[in-house]
């Protein structure tokens, strides 16, 4: 029996798989373009959070958030799709990827920011181009631009890195480096010792509790916008439209609700910027707002918790 993976809900991920014995098992642009078709489709789906892609010639990358819970199922349904689809383009039988997909867990942070970047140089690291901008199958072109994707959540990474100007910094400065995973007993792991500690241990509590690590289906289920704009009004006094965002607590507020409808509404910045507390706001603002109060959100917790 396999032993289960560390995720939980909102983890972030690099997760990849390859062709069986190497097979070339995207060998022109029509077999990416459909295995991009499927990886929309299955994310949209499956409520999980695409950051960054790369489609390579037998394997593909990607860089994910387990905003659902259900990053089991989102990847046996993308590889399982892709399967039957080049199977039959191919006329052959037996298995198209070599084994269980690759799953890293990562560290909000620079970790994230370090896996992205490795994800985007890959078609640079096989000589395939010497600009990874000139690689078309990848998300790297999605970024930094005036819409918002329909794949990636590219206005997340434009608030993580701030401007095109510091991606293609880190482009060039990270063009010959690695990451440095870190084996455990229940995966790998990219991050601080202390966060893989608590990694492991919050595997182990959910493993002694009896508790499957594909959450139980009530975890994953986005609740709806309404019902939480409303517990959100209760919590704090106020109707989100009366909001004073002039004020340093109404900004703070606001910031707590764009979390909020991102990650537990699993609402679009499209979306998001049509309520009243966002309407005077850069579309391209958003995205750091959100940063920040997720990182202001998260040291919260870390004070909670000593």
């Amino acid at each position: 029996m396999r032993r289960a993976r560390i995720t939980y809900i909102d983890a972030y991920h690099h997760v990849m798989n390859r062709g069986v014995r190497g097979e070339n098992i995207f060998p022109d642009d029509v077999t990416k373009g459909h295995f991009l078709e499927i990886l929309k489709g299955k994310s949209k789906k499956l409520r999980i959070r695409l950051l960054t892609y790369c489609i390579m010639d037998n394997h593909f990358h990607l860089v994910l958030q387990n905003t659902s819970g259900r990053l089991s199922d989102f990847m046996r349904e993308l590889d399982g799709q892709y399967g039957m689809y080049y199977r039959y383009k191919k006329s052959g039988k037996g298995y198209v990827f070599q084994n269980r997909y690759k799953s890293t867990l990562i560290q909000e942070g620079r970790y994230l920011n370090m896996a992205i970047i490795y994800v985007l140089l890959n078609p640079v690291r096989a000589e395939k181009v010497m600009n990874p901008y000139k690689y078309r199958w990848s998300s790297i072109n999605e970024y930094f631009s005036r819409k918002e994707s329909d794949i990636v959540d590219n206005k997340f990474i434009d608030g993580i890195f701030g401007n095109e100007e510091t991606l293609r910094k880190l482009l060039k400065d990270w063009a010959d480096k690695g990451v440095n995973i870190t084996k455990t007993r229940v995966g790998d792991i990219l991050g601080e010792k202390s966060f893989i500690k608590d990694a492991v241990e919050r595997f182990d509590r959910r493993e002694h509790n009896g508790v499957s690590m594909r959450e139980r289906k009530d975890d994953y289920i986005f609740e709806p916008v309404e019902k939480l704009i409303k517990e959100f009004e209760k919590e704090h006094g106020i109707k989100i439209d009366k909001i004073n965002i002039n004020s340093i607590e109404g900004k703070l507020l606001r910031g707590e609700l764009i979390v909020l409808l991102k990650d537990f509404a699993g609402l679009k910045y499209t979306d998001i910027i049509k309520y009243t507390p966002f309407q005077s706001l850069k579309y391209s603002s958003l995205g750091q707002i959100y940063k920040r109060t997720k990182e202001r959100l998260l040291k919260r917790k870390e004070l909670q918790r000593t």
